[in-house]
């Protein structure tokens, strides 16, 4: 997914869901049927793979990394991100 094509969803106080697959062939960010889902090749360990999350969906974003905040779901394949 280009930079910033998720531009639309980036308004300050929105809330994301997301369907994390950890250890994926490629890093991707999808939005299918209303929901976003994000494929990344790192480990889920030590929240290296929320890391690389971030870092992903942020630039699909197209916005700074320290505008999402994780809520919920830190160790979980289902996360929900706040945008600030």
């Amino acid at each position: 997914m280009k930079k910033g094509e998720l531009s639309h969803l980036a308004r300050s106080g929105a809330v994301l869901s997301v369907r994390v697959t950890p250890k994926a062939a490629r890093n991707q960010v999808e939005e299918r049927d209303g929901q976003l889902r994000v494929s990344v090749t790192t480990v889920p360990e030590d929240g290296k793979a929320t890391k690389a999350v971030i870092k992903l969906l942020a630039q699909a974003l197209g916005i700074a990394k320290s505008r999402l905040v994780l809520t919920q779901g830190a160790t979980s394949r289902d996360k929900v991100f706040r945008v600030d």
